[in-house]
């Protein structure tokens, strides 16, 4: 699993990073940067769904693709 942030949506809440610092940090800009490159560890994965779910410009999103494209095994997205 992996988080897909669309930059272009990102207004800077900061909702995600609040709440998940671990997954989710921000920029020089305060735009949101995903801290975690790549496949998200298991154990990141509840803190990177509450960001999701906590943006209020729907900038973020969840894929059960690994970062090389293969879907996740066991992974729900959610």
């Amino acid at each position: 699993m992996r988080v897909i942030v669309d930059l272009g949506r990102c207004q800077g809440h900061g909702r995600c990073y609040d709440l998940a610092p671990d997954v989710f940090e921000p920029d020089e800009r305060g735009h949101v940067d995903v801290a975690v490159h790549g496949d998200l560890p298991a154990v990141l994965q509840p803190d990177a769904r509450i960001g999701v779910r906590n943006c209020p410009e729907a900038a973020l999103r969840l894929s059960a693709e690994t970062a090389d494209g293969r879907p996740a095994t066991g992974a729900s997205v959610g």
